[in-house]
C-alpha cells in the first residue's frame, strides 16, 4: 500500500473492514449454532436423567415387591 496515497489507504481500510465484518458475522453465526447445540444437549441430558430416575424407581419398586413375596412365601 502506498502510504502517500490517501485514496489507496482508504480503499485498503474499507477492504479490511469488509473482511472483518464478514468474519464477525461468521463468528456470530458459529456462536449462535454452538449455543443452540448446547441448549439441545442440556435438554437431552435432563430427559435422560429423568428416564434414569424413572427406571431406578421402577427397579426399586420391583425389588421391594420381590422382597415382600419372599417374606410371605
Amino acid at each position: 500500500m502506498n502510504t502517500s496515497d490517501p485514496l489507496a489507504q482508504l480503499q485498503a481500510l474499507a477492504e479490511r473492514f469488509e473482511r472483518l465484518a464478514e468474519q464477525h458475522h461468521r463468528v456470530l453465526d458459529e456462536i449462535r449454532s454452538l449455543r443452540h447445540g448446547q441448549e439441545q444437549l442440556v435438554a437431552e441430558r435432563a430427559a435422560l436423567l429423568n428416564k434414569n430416575e424413572q427406571a431406578r424407581s421402577r427397579v426399586e419398586a420391583m425389588i421391594t415387591r420381590l422382597k415382600s413375596l419372599e417374606h410371605n412365601a
